[in-house]
């Protein structure tokens, strides 16, 4: 039989047109376009990896831990350790099959029908779908020139458009910026009221690639204990190299945790999925040995590209945004022809380009200079 056309079936009318979100996946030599870390786990993680799933392969037949209280304290202990934050327990720590599933997570207990999601463009380009995903209104606002926000506007804005969830990413996809501490506060602070009905908006920090930040660039979960409104969402796809493994988290209040509870998916993180993160934590140092040859890596490319001439934000994450470009595209298309796939994202007429190995940047500086003649 032939396969039904979409439009004889009921799909919701908001979702008429919409294509699934997604990077193009390309078999090319190298892969710079999803900001995945180019190291792979080492053997000793591997074997680690590889005896923790055994070890749970005679139990797969009932179901896991639904609340998975071991895994929690294992990344709340890890959160102390690096970011300097005191007091963290398992209560005060959710995870999901990746942060993706942490945000729609958040955005079923706080958003839906009749309730507004924001943040501040340009910045991940998921936020929206998330928004649509939860019938929650989606509003975006405006940064500065140079991708920072401004304090005041930002929370003018929130306390006109009166959010229950207000998102911001920091470092900011696809810009890489970070947010100021003290920004952090005077956010949070202007969120105590402006949610609906009086009540609360939930700020959330979205700091996955925090430990891609430069040295004396704080973590919001230094705050986390001031407010308790406030969620610091992280993941294990970069500084850990586990993007394939599909492990997100974020740290709040007990209270704002056990509201994620109750929209969760029964038993929705797997077993092995359980093992595979405990046993990850365990070799955090040697996962993540290669974090500051990549901040290395990243500052030496920012600085290349602004010799020869082109405008690249400030960058606290694992990637950089440059241009500006006449044709994007031609220029993207030119770097795929020679074997570099990089991201078309973010404001018109710029590019963004992951961190890789040291090779893998000497290919992509070597292709742009052929494509720009730069």
């Amino acid at each position: 039989m032939p396969d039904t056309p979409v439009t004889d079936l009921p799909l919701r009318a908001d979702l008429v047109g919409q294509q699934p979100y997604g990077a193009p996946q390309l078999d090319v030599p190298h892969l710079l376009n999803v900001n995945e870390n180019p190291y792979s786990p080492p053997p000793e993680v591997i074997e680690d990896i590889a005896a923790s799933v055994a070890a749970v392969g005679g139990s797969l037949n009932r179901y896991p831990d639904r609340d998975f209280r071991d895994l929690r304290a294992d990344l709340a202990a890890y959160l102390e350790r690096e970011s300097a934050a005191t007091g963290l327990t398992a209560d005060h720590v959710w995870a999901a099959n990746g942060s993706n599933e942490v945000m729609l997570h958040l955005l079923q207990a706080f958003g839906g029908p009749g309730r507004t999601v924001m943040s501040f463009a340009p910045t991940y380009s998921m936020y929206p779908e998330y928004a649509r995903d939860s019938l929650t209104t989606w509003v975006a606002g405006t940064r500065r020139e140079d991708h920072s926000l401004d304090p005041e506007a930002t929370i003018a804005h929130i306390e006109q458009v009166r959010p229950a969830v207000v998102l911001l990413a920091s470092p900011n996809n696809p810009t890489g910026t970070a947010l100021p501490l003290a920004d952090v506060h005077a956010i949070a602070r202007a969120c105590a009221t402006t949610g609906p009905d009086g009540a609360a908006t939930v700020l959330v920090i979205d700091e996955a690639y925090a430990e891609f930040r430069r040295s004396g660039t704080p973590s919001a979960l230094t705050v986390l204990a001031d407010y308790p409104h406030l969620a610091v969402a992280r993941t294990m796809s970069k500084a850990f190299a586990l993007a394939g493994a599909r492990v997100g988290y974020l740290a709040a209040a007990p209270r704002l945790v056990d509201c994620l509870r109750i929209v969760r998916l029964p038993y929705h993180l797997s077993a092995v999925t359980q093992a595979v993160a405990r046993a990850a934590l365990r070799h955090t140092d040697a996962l993540q040995a290669q974090v500051a040859q990549l901040r290395t890596e990243r500052d030496a490319c920012v600085s290349w590209l602004r010799e020869r001439g082109f405008t690249v934000a400030e960058t606290d994450a694992n990637f950089a945004l440059f241009g500006p470009f006449e044709d994007r595209h031609a220029v993207w298309q030119g770097l795929l022809d020679r074997g570099v796939l990089i991201r078309e994202t973010g404001p018109q007429q710029f590019l963004r380009v992951s961190i890789g190995t040291e090779a893998e940047m000497a290919a992509f500086r070597g292709a742009l200079k052929e494509v720009t003649g730069r």
